[in-house]
């Protein structure tokens, strides 16, 4: 039994759900930044509107497959979703930036990455 499954009352009831919601997460949270910062730097987004638009279909559908799935690792409890998911979303959005856009990492930046990462790991390891 691994550590995430480890858990006082029983909270974690399933690994293999937390990671398919992890990683459906991490994939919205990546197709929601082209959707919207993609206009900034690619020509192509700017001249698709209705395309990026309906981009939004299938990333709520991400979304909502991701959240079902954290929902169940946690025995039904929404809370750890929606803050597993917020955490994801600074992480993956600082990377993105910082690649794409050569965003400088400023302290502030990496006191908000560290909060981040911090909130995430209360949520897969505190007992």
């Amino acid at each position: 039994m691994t550590q995430l499954n480890k858990r006082v009352n029983n909270t974690m009831v399933n690994t293999g759900a937390l990671l398919i919601g992890m990683l459906f997460g991490l994939i919205a949270q990546v197709l929601t930044f082209f959707q919207l910062q993609g206009q900034m730097k690619y020509e192509w987004f700017k001249t698709h509107y209705w395309a990026i638009v309906l981009m939004g279909i299938p990333i709520s559908m991400t979304f909502m497959y991701s959240v079902k799935n954290m929902v169940i690792a946690f025995n039904g409890q929404m809370w750890p979703s929606r803050l597993i998911g917020f955490s994801i979303g600074a992480i993956s959005f600082t990377y993105l930036s910082y690649i794409i856009f050569n965003e400088p990492l400023t302290a502030k930046t990496y006191v908000c990455l560290g909060l981040a990462v911090i909130i995430l790991l209360i949520q897969l390891f505190w007992k």
